[in-house]
């Protein structure tokens, strides 16, 4: 295949940015996007010019480092699927790809494709744990869970955290990973006792790093690798006068 890229250059948050076009001849389409940008940095090392910076680790949808707009989508042309499970077979052979980092102030471009979503970190420093006695570990099936709730903080602690939610909503607004992440803890038993004060820091330091309200257009959830739904969202606002009330 041969895909021409069109990359976002940037020497720092500081400095300018712009597009530079790439052509790359030789992939494969069972490449990952990522393999793609690997095998371009290759090239770029052989010609002696400065290789495009992009987050990655897992390679495998689970940790939350990839993310970029590709043609102008978070993570790609599919639904709820990370930027390392694309492959090159969802493009055409001579297609133009252009790649973009995340678009929020919360998420100032470090360099190139990389930016800082220390945010979230700052966010989950909040109220994103529970407070326990130390010693050792309580037997399993100590604190009865039912298989509902059980389920319910399953799915919203799938959160990756990579940060296309905020990329792709219209407001950046960090509801849908906020109230994941309250969500998941304010469900079980060990997260009730400290549930109100959790909500209020949590939502107060999103409020604090810059991210917009929340006007649930949806976007969120369909580019949300993890499928998390915005009746997240829905639970957390109604949780929140409660919260005010007896927090």
């Amino acid at each position: 295949m041969k895909i021409t890229f069109k990359i976002w250059r940037q020497e720092s948050s500081d400095a300018e940015g712009a597009l530079k076009t790439y052509q790359v001849d030789g992939l494969s389409e069972n490449m990952s996007f990522l393999e793609a940008l690997d095998h371009l940095n290759e090239i770029l090392v052989l010609k002696n010019e400065k290789v495009i910076a992009f987050d990655y680790d897992c390679r495998e949808g689970i940790c939350g480092q990839c993310g970029v707009f590709i043609n102008g989508r978070a993570h790609g042309p599919h639904d709820n699927m990370a930027t390392c499970q694309l492959h090159l077979r969802s493009f055409n052979d001579g297609d133009t790809i252009v790649v973009e980092p995340w678009r929020a102030s919360a998420f100032p471009v470090v360099k190139d494709l990389v930016v800082d979503r220390s945010a979230f970190d700052r966010i989950i420093e909040e109220g994103g744990y529970i407070t326990a006695k130390t010693g050792t570990a309580p037997e399993a099936n100590a604190i009865p869970v039912s298989k509902k709730i059980a389920d319910h903080a399953m799915d919203v602690a799938a959160c990756i955290g990579c940060g296309a939610c905020v990329a792709t909503c219209k407001n950046a607004s960090a509801a849908l990973f906020t109230s994941a992440k309250i969500n998941h803890l304010n469900k079980l038993p060990q997260g009730q006792p400290e549930a109100h004060q959790r909500l209020q820091n949590m939502t107060a330091q999103m409020e604090e790093e810059g991210f917009g309200s929340c006007s649930f257009t949806g976007a969120c959830e369909i580019e949300c690798p993890a499928e998390i739904s915005i009746r997240s969202i829905v639970e957390m606002n109604a949780r929140y006068l409660k919260a005010k009330i007896f927090g």
